[in-house]
């Protein structure tokens, strides 16, 4: 069974955590207080989740999401990520992030940072434009008719394929807006962000994206 690796235990981080245990995923989990500060959400997660610090949660995950503000990128471990897919989850807040021009200007992505960092890494957004609670509140079957889509992106097919098969797994279908180049089109303040959409609907809220809000 895979494991997946989770750095950032916040809002986000733990939702992932909750849908991956529920589709059968092993879970090792790191936020930047220490391992002993997850007990509560480890016992809540059962048996199958246990808390690291994180370059042992980078180094168990056969997959690493990375959940984490963006202000923080630079405290994820590179090394133990070397090689593997990283589903990046990042927003930027500039009012918690301080301002970063290259993404005020347009001439990079959220993703593209994480990618940057993570030279080794294939990295695939995820998870980025959805509330938290929503990642287990509306999750459906495959096949359920209005069932929400989610948008991946990469410049690597097989970082991208992967998304998919767990966005389904979780729950949801997906959009591939490959490549990461194109990732900001779900990003804060786009049509597509925080916004129930299906795969159709989705696809037609992209082009409609500015790159500059």
């Amino acid at each position: 069974m895979t494991t997946l690796g989770i750095i950032g235990a916040g809002h986000i981080g733990s939702q992932i955590a909750r849908a991956a245990i529920s589709a059968g995923y092993d879970v090792v989990i790191a936020n930047s207080r220490g391992p002993e500060t997850l007990a509560d959400l480890v016992a809540e997660l059962g048996p199958k989740a246990r808390a690291a610090a994180a370059v042992e949660t980078g180094r168990a995950g056969d997959v690493v999401a990375v959940a984490v503000p963006l202000g923080a990128l630079d405290q994820v471990p590179v090394e133990p990520l070397d090689g593997k897919i990283v589903l990046d989850a990042n927003n930027y807040y500039f009012e918690r992030d301080g301002r970063i021009p290259a993404l005020d200007e347009g001439t990079t992505t959220t993703s593209q940072l994480v990618q940057d960092h993570l030279p080794g890494s294939k990295v695939a957004k995820a998870f980025n434009h959805i509330f938290a609670r929503e990642i287990t509140s509306d999750a459906t079957p495959s096949g359920t008719p209005g069932r929400r889509a989610l948008a991946t992106s990469s410049d690597f097919p097989e970082a991208a394929e992967f998304a998919t098969r767990f966005y389904d797994e979780v729950g949801f279908d997906t959009v591939d807006v490959s490549p990461l180049s194109e990732s900001w089109r779900v990003e804060r303040d786009r049509p597509a962000y925080v916004v129930h959409l299906t795969a159709d609907e989705l696809r037609e809220a992209l082009p409609k994206a500015n790159r500059v809000p």
